[in-house]
């Protein structure tokens, strides 16, 4: 029988045979682009649906109260939109560490909201008070701790200091307010989580605990509730991204991550889970009973993550871009 080829004139077979060689050099012109921008590591091209991004929250002071979006920049420090970043502000010691609502659980009742240059702060029985963060960048920066490693920073100012101290500590001296004054992160990866080697210092955010950004999945939070006496919010676990869709704890295999069209993460490691979880969001206080912390280190212990349960995942990007809620929600395809 005759070939393929054989039926084609000279001219036809030439084309067709440059037409497959150019295809070969287009795709792996893609693959170099690919390796150029991001190292061994490329993500995927080719993915899949799982779900939608239902919620999109940041927390411009860490551990204080959320601000809930529609729509948000995704850069390198994290969720940003002019002033308006993810833990960019921090509370601390007059001796430069950080406090967290693992000690003082009623920090998580400060509401902040941004306003152009201004920050205005409320919390329960305080008068509110406003920062103005223009001023900030004018402010030679001091030195405080992050989990033990050093991060430049700007004091906020003695008024807002006042106000935290009286409504944290009842005193007017103590804490602290600082504020990251730059534009990406300055840390190296923490000791305890060099094991995980897609982690990298660009990775750290401003004052994050991990990484600049944190997944958490609708149904695992379902599945925890199904297992507790009395149900907890997704707000307990402090989640940036929000997903709707796929099955429980499906987010644990997942390497990428990319949220509408052109916004891509990679999974960086398990965010394990601590005290702060315990914290009631509405009421800034401990619960009694040690859930979900007590229940989840029942069944969802990592033997790589460390002796904390883990729920949802830390994210690093690798695409910038923005994201809103509603946005289709894909991970790499098998």
């Amino acid at each position: 029988m005759p070939s393929f080829l054989s039926n084609l004139s000279a001219e036809q077979t030439r084309l067709t045979i440059g037409l497959a060689a150019g295809i070969g050099v287009i795709t792996i012109a893609g693959f170099v682009y690919l390796y150029k921008k991001y190292g061994p590591e490329a993500p995927p091209q080719k993915w899949r649906r799982v779900g939608e991004l239902s919620d999109l929250i940041c927390y411009p002071i860490k551990s204080c109260g959320p601000i809930k979006l529609n729509s948000i920049g995704c850069g390198q420090i994290g969720l940003e939109d002019g002033n308006l970043k993810d833990r960019i502000f921090m509370i601390i010691t007059t001796n430069g560490e950080f406090i967290t609502g693992r000690q003082h659980p009623k920090v998580t009742l400060v509401h902040p909201r941004i306003e152009k240059d201004k920050m205005m702060l409320s919390a329960p029985g305080m008068m509110d008070i406003e920062v103005d963060i223009k001023r900030l960048y004018k402010v030679p920066p001091i030195k405080c701790k992050v989990w033990g490693q050093t991060v430049q920073a700007v004091d906020c100012g003695e008024e807002v200091a006042r106000w935290f101290s009286r409504y944290v500590l009842s005193e007017d001296f103590g804490l602290r307010l600082v504020f990251y004054p730059s534009c990406l992160p300055s840390r190296e990866v923490r000791p305890i989580n060099k094991k995980f080697e897609t982690m990298f210092s660009r990775d750290t955010g401003a004052f994050h605990d991990a990484t600049s950004f944190m997944l958490f999945n609708e149904s695992s939070v379902h599945d925890l509730n199904n297992r507790l006496n009395d149900p907890v919010q997704v707000l307990n676990f402090r989640p940036n991204f929000v997903v709707r869709g796929p099955g429980p704890y499906e987010e644990d295999a997942w390497k990428w991550v990319k949220i509408g069209n052109d916004v891509i993460f990679r999974n960086i490691k398990p965010c394990t889970r601590c005290k702060f979880t315990t914290v009631d969001p509405e009421t800034g206080t401990f619960r009694a009973d040690g859930d979900p912390l007590k229940t989840l280190t029942e069944y969802r212990m990592f033997k790589d993550a460390g002796v904390t349960p883990v729920l949802g995942i830390h994210l690093g990007v690798r695409t910038k871009g923005t994201v809103s809620v509603g946005d289709p929600v894909y991970v790499e395809a098998d």
